[in-house]
C-alpha cells in the first residue's frame, strides 16, 4: 500500500493511541500461567499482540477478547505445531523463558523479519540455567530443571531480562541479573503485583523460584508512549500546532522521551497524573516549539528511547545545529535496519544525514521535501516518514505502508483526523468509513 502525505497548515486535535504493547504482552502472558481468570481492558490491537495472544492459545489457555483464563504455572499443553511468533521479536523471545522448562519441546517460528533477528542473546543464558534452548529455529523445553544463575546482560533488552525472569519461575534458587542500564521494567512490576518474589535493587533484578503460583491480575493498559511518539514530535515541530494526547503511560523508564523532547525546547504538559493497573498514567498536550535546538543521544539513555530513535532523527533535520544520536546499534537488528532505513529515506527528502555504525549524525535546520520513500516493511519507519511528510514541502509518499498494523493500526486515520490535506493507503477504510481522499488546505482552518 502506499500512503501519500502532505503538510497541513495546522496540525491539531486529540488522538487516544493505542494500548501500551509492551504490557499488552506480559499482561497475556502472565494472566495466561496465573491462577484463575483475569480481564485486560485496552489491550494493543496491533498484529504483535495478537500473535501473541494467538500463541497463548495454541498452548491451550482461553483468551476471549479481555478475558484470559489462567492454566497455572504449570498447566500449559503441548501444541499440535510450532508457535508462529508472526512479527513479534517480543513473542518469541518472552515465549522462550516461559516454555524453556515445559515438559513438552517447543518450537517458536515468525516470519522472515523475525527470523533475522538474533536469538542467541536469549538460548545462550537459558541454555546455561539447564534449558535444552538451540536456534534456527527456535527450540525450547523438554523434561529439564532449570536452576538459577547470576547473569550479567551484555546488551541493555528489556526481552531478554523478562525472558530470563519468567524462566527464573521454574528455577531452583535465585535468579539475578544485572543490566548494563535501565530498561523497561513492566515485567517486574506485574510479577511482583502477581504475588512473585521479585527484588529491584538499582540495575539488579532477581526472582527466587520455582515459584508456587502467580495470582490474577486485572490489568487497565495505558495509552502507548511510543505511539504517541510521533504525534508529540509532529506538534512540537510543526509551525502551527495543537495537540492532546490523553491516557498515556509514563512510566520512568519509558519517559525519556519527554526529557529529550525537553532538551530540543518541545514542552510537554501533563495533565491529571494518575495510577492505572500499576503504572503511572497522564494526559500530553504540547504546541509548536518556539526555540527549539539539536541534541545529543548515547549511551545509556539509548536503551530507554530505542523505539522513539526513528522519529528523534526525523526531529533532527528540522532543528538548528548537529545532532548526534550514537550507541543504538541495536536499530540495525530490529523489523529492518533502521539506522540504514532512516537514513536513506530522510536523505531523498534532502536531510543532511550521516549514518554511522550505531546511529545518526543530522545537521540542520533543513527545509525538507516531499518524496517517494520505502518503509523497508517497518512500521516505526513508516510511522516515522510519515511525521517528516508533515513538516516537508509537497507530497512525500511512503511505500509499504500497511506495516504500522503491526503496532498502530489506526495510525493513517489518528493523522487524517489530526492533519488536512492527508490521502490514507489505496484501499485502507477511514475512521468515517470511506476510502479517504486528499482535501484542501482551506478544511484545516
Amino acid at each position: 500500500m502506499l500512503a501519500t502525505v502532505r503538510a497541513p497548515r495546522r496540525l491539531e486535535g486529540e488522538v487516544r493511541v493505542p494500548g501500551d504493547k509492551s504490557i499488552s504482552h506480559r499482561a497475556l502472558i502472565l494472566n495466561a500461567v496465573a491462577d484463575g481468570v483475569a480481564r485486560v481492558r485496552g489491550l494493543s490491537p496491533g498484529a504483535d499482540v495478537l500473535s501473541t495472544a494467538g500463541c497463548l492459545r495454541a498452548l491451550g489457555v482461553e483468551v476471549d477478547g479481555e478475558v484470559v483464563a489462567g492454566r497455572g504455572l504449570r498447566g500449559l499443553r503441548e501444541p499440535s505445531g510450532p508457535l508462529d511468533c508472526g512479527n513479534s521479536g517480543t513473542t518469541m523471545r518472552l515465549l522462550a523463558g516461559l516454555l524453556a522448562a515445559a515438559p513438552f519441546p517447543v518450537t517458536l517460528v515468525g516470519d522472515a523479519s523475525l527470523s533475522r533477528r538474533p536469538m542467541d542473546r536469549v538460548v545462550e543464558p537459558l541454555r546455561t540455567m539447564g534449558a535444552r534452548a538451540a536456534t534456527g529455529p527456535l527450540r525450547v523445553g523438554g523434561e529439564v530443571r532449570l536452576r538459577g544463575i547470576d547473569y550479567v546482560l551484555p546488551v541493555a533488552s528489556a526481552q531478554v531480562k523478562s525472558a530470563l525472569l519468567l524462566a527464573g519461575l521454574f528455577a531452583s534458587g535465585r535468579t539475578r541479573l544485572r543490566q548494563p542500564a535501565p530498561t523497561r521494567d513492566h515485567t517486574e512490576r506485574m510479577l511482583a503485583a502477581m504475588g512473585a518474589p521479585v527484588e529491584v535493587d538499582g540495575l539488579t533484578v532477581s526472582i527466587r523460584g520455582p515459584v508456587g503460583r502467580l495470582d490474577p491480575l486485572d490489568v487497565a493498559v495505558p495509552g502507548d508512549l511510543s505511539a504517541a511518539a510521533f504525534w508529540l514530535v509532529a506538534a512540537g515541530l510543526h509551525p502551527s500546532a495543537c495537540v492532546r494526547v490523553p491516557a498515556v503511560g509514563v512510566n520512568p523508564t519509558r519517559a525519556a522521551l519527554l526529557e529529550v523532547l525537553t532538551r530540543i525546547g518541545v514542552r510537554v504538559h501533563r495533565r491529571d497524573g494518575r495510577t492505572q493497573g500499576g503504572e503511572p498514567v497522564a494526559d500530553l498536550e504540547v504546541g509548536t516549539a518556539r526555540a527549539a535546538r539539536a541534541f545529543t543521544v548515547s549511551g545509556a539513555e539509548v536503551a530507554a528511547l530505542i523505539d522513539e530513535l526513528p522519529v528523534l532523527a526525523v526531529a533532527a533535520t528540522v532543528l538548528p545545529g548537529s545532532t548526534r544520536i550514537t550507541g543504538a546499534g541495536e536499530l540495525r537488528v530490529k523489523e529492518s535496519d533502521r539506522i540504514r532505513a532512516m537514513a536513506v529515506g530522510l536523505a531523498a527528502m534532502g536531510a543532511e544525514v550521516q549514518e554511522l555504525p550505531d546511529g545518526w549524525e543530522i545537521r540542520g535546520p533543513r527545509r525538507l521535501h516531499g518524496a517517494r520513500v520505502d518503509s523497508f516493511g517497518d512500521h516505526r519507519v513508516a510511522m516515522a516518514l510519515a511525521i517528516a511528510g508533515l513538516l516537508a514541502e509537497g507530497t512525500t509518499e511512503i511505500e509499504g505502508a500497511e506495516c504500522v498494523a503491526i503496532s498502530y493500526p489506526g495510525f493513517w486515520e489518528a493523522l487524517e483526523s489530526l492533519a488536512r490535506p492527508f490521502r490514507p493507503p489505496h484501499g485502507l477504510e477511514t475512521a468515517e468509513g470511506g476510502s479517504g481522499g486528499s482535501r484542501s488546505a482551506s478544511e484545516t482552518a
